[in-house]
C-alpha cells in the first residue's frame, strides 16, 4: 500500500504566483524609496515588456510575475509527482 500523496498545480501555482507577484511589488516600491540602488536592472531583462515606471509597466510586471509562479507549478508538480511515484515503487 502506498501513502503517496501527489502535490496538486492549483495551490502551489496560486502560492508561487502570489509569492512572485508581492516579490515584485516590493522590489518596485524598495526601486521607488531608493532610486540610486537600481535594483529594477536585475529583472527588466526578465519581464518582457516591463520598464522602469509606468503604471501600465507595473501591472504588466505583476501579472507576468504571477504568471511565472504558473508556469513553474505547471513544469514542476508533474514532474515530482512522477519522480515520486517512480522512488516509491
Amino acid at each position: 500500500m502506498s501513502d503517496f500523496k501527489s502535490v496538486r498545480i492549483y495551490p502551489l501555482g496560486m502560492a508561487l504566483g502570489t509569492l512572485l507577484a508581492i516579490s515584485f511589488v516590493l522590489c518596485v516600491i524598495f526601486g521607488l524609496i531608493f532610486p540610486a540602488a537600481t535594483m529594477y536592472q536585475a529583472w527588466l531583462p526578465l519581464l518582457p515588456g516591463v520598464t522602469w515606471i509606468s503604471w501600465p509597466s507595473v501591472f504588466l510586471g505583476l501579472v507576468e510575475s504571477f504568471a511565472y509562479g504558473w508556469y513553474i507549478a505547471v513544469i514542476f508538480v508533474p514532474a515530482f509527482n512522477f519522480f515520486s511515484r517512480k522512488a516509491k515503487a
